[in-house]
């Protein structure tokens, strides 16, 4: 998974192609393809210094950008700190205890991730916001008013953490089971006891996939608009939101992005420099590791499972299902077969074909005929993945209407911004299939006679088709989840299922909003254990 923002091992030499320079057909293409993913950063700086330095620096150093950046880096830690209490016991329980439904529990413990963060603060309101049912079912007992926590910091917390911890679980899970058990049965008849060979053994060898796993949290939450919105907690994309449609001030708005990919470039060298200090091992586990019996903390382990299981799975599933329930019985009807359907369809699956398109230069020409110049163009596609969805939406708002006006509030311009921002999970999946293959198929083709452009059509890309598809797969999905971007810029009257739920849920049509949850989770409920979950859980388990 962190494939998606960081670029894979060097190429091995089996793979490359020495002394060959890379066809034109290669090169251009995958140049074409960074520059365009270029634009909006490019862009966000030269628009937030449009009315010159003095002013640039008097917003992003004032007190209220201070502010904001403190109650978002906050929120950043918030998130991080409960995904990891989340996310390192359950990977531990599942991988090395005898903990009941070992195999059940290790698919449960990812399919959070079918619920994008809007969805989750919808129910989180619903459920127990001041008019949700828990304040209705307490008020039997004669409580008035309980506890807020479906608003402000900490509903932000509970709308997000329990939803994207398995970004940090199926790392830690995938690392624990190719750990070998001589170390942790050495330190054991040193003397150590279990506590201690976990916290001094096991956990330094988690610290990458710990990492790893942190800065996907992190950026999710620093990009992450939908759930911030519900559950009104201010942060940088409310305020760059507000600053663009309350306002209209466009140039606060670009200084305020260009604050927020700074934050986002600061958290990724953080973890380049926490990586650095890690000690890589290939060691191979030679037998698996005995299974840690729980004896009387058994109940207590699955007690701990069955909280996050009810919090992350459960009371979304069981609130979506109620009140889609309560609008078939009242007669509410929605037409699921409408335009939300449509769009999202439409624009994820053009966004998916192009981007499988592009990512085919970029990945041959890595990992066929690899250099310093080419992986700096990878490195340049792969930024775009690390740009929140709001800033490249701008960004393209800002760069269309001096430069390109037709294309403003087009079908085309959303599909390029869903292109920008994934085509990292394209190229990643296209470059680990290229390297599984080797390149004796595409040479004996040339050696025959074929031109490039042939050799590309006829031999790589049918031996790419898993690759691509899977690539394909990741774009689709999280096109069609993509929220702020599709609100900033879809045209006149364009709706996708992401937009009719915020907006559903905004005005408490929760009949409404559960209707198309319930659409885009089933849409993204198979593909998301297809191309995500199975293959980071397709490690050897091996039982004892």
């Amino acid at each position: 998974m962190s494939d998606s923002i960081a670029l894979s091992a060097d190429v091995p030499s089996r793979f490359r192609r020495r002394g060959r320079r890379a066809p034109a057909l290669v090169v251009i293409p995958s140049i074409l393809t960074a520059a365009i993913v270029a634009i909006p950063l490019l862009y966000i700086f030269r628009r937030g210094f449009e009315r010159g330095l003095d002013a640039y620096l008097a917003l992003v150093l004032s007190a209220a950008t201070a502010e904001l950046l403190v109650d978002t880096m906050l929120l950043v830690g918030g998130v991080v700190t409960v995904s990891l209490a989340i996310a390192i016991p359950m990977a531990w329980l599942v991988a090395r205890t005898d903990v009941p439904m070992r195999r059940f529990l290790a698919v449960a413990g990812a399919l959070p991730l079918v619920f994008p963060s809007y969805i989750a603060a919808f129910t989180l309101v619903a459920v127990a916001g001041p008019r949700g049912y828990l304040q209705g079912w307490v008020q039997r007992f004669g409580v008035e008013r309980i506890p807020e926590v479906a608003y402000g910091y900490s509903g932000a917390v509970l709308a997000l953490a329990p939803f994207i911890y398995p970004y940090v679980y199926l790392l830690v899970i995938a690392t624990l089971r190719r750990l070998d058990p001589a170390l942790e049965e050495s330190a054991q008849s040193l003397g150590m006891g279990r506590w201690r060979t976990f916290f001094h053994v096991v956990l330094p060898q988690l610290r990458p996939a710990v990492y790893s796993g942190s800065l996907l949290v992190a950026l999710y939450t620093l990009s992450d608009f939908g759930a911030v919105s519900i559950v009104r907690y201010n942060t940088f994309t409310m305020s760059i939101y507000n600053a663009y449609r309350a306002l209209f001030d466009r140039t606060e708005a670009a200084a305020l992005s260009s604050v927020l990919v700074a934050v986002t470039v600061a958290l990724i060298l953080v973890e380049v420099l926490l990586l650095r200090r890690v000690k890589a091992t290939t060691v191979r586990p030679t037998r698996p590791p005995q299974r840690i019996p729980l004896g009387r903390w058994r109940y207590p382990a699955l007690s701990f499972l069955a909280i996050v299981f009810t919090v992350s799975l459960v009371i979304p599933l069981g609130t979506i299902a109620y009140w889609l329930i309560r609008g078939v019985t009242s007669g509410r009807a929605v037409d699921v077969l409408s335009q939300p359907v449509i769009g999202s369809l439409s624009s994820s699956v053009v966004a998916a074909l192009i981007a499988v398109f592009l990512a085919i230069f970029p990945a041959i020409w890595t990992v066929r005929y690899p250099s310093a110049f080419a992986r700096t163009v990878e490195r340049l596609i792969h930024g775009g993945y690390a740009l929140p969805g709001i800033v490249v939406a701008l960004a393209l708002v800002f760069f269309v209407s001096r430069n390109l006006y037709p294309l403003y509030q087009t079908f085309a311009l959303l599909v390029l911004a869903y292109v920008v921002r994934f085509l990292p999970e394209a190229v990643a999946a296209t470059r680990s299939a290229l390297l599984a293959i080797a390149p004796v198929f595409e040479e004996v083709a040339q050696s025959l006679g074929r031109k490039p452009a042939a050799v590309m059509v006829e031999v790589t890309a049918p031996m790419l088709r898993h690759g691509l598809l899977a690539g394909g797969g990741l774009v689709f999905l999280t096109s069609m989840k993509e929220l702020p971007a599709t609100l900033i810029l879809r045209p006149m009257g364009f709706e996708t299922l992401a937009t009719r739920i915020w907006t559903a849920a905004s005005e408490a049509y929760y009949s409404e909003a559960a209707v198309y949850a319930l659409l885009l989770i089933a849409f993204s409920a198979v593909p998301v254990y297809l191309l995500v979950i199975r293959p980071a859980l397709a490690v050897r388990e091996n039982e004892t």
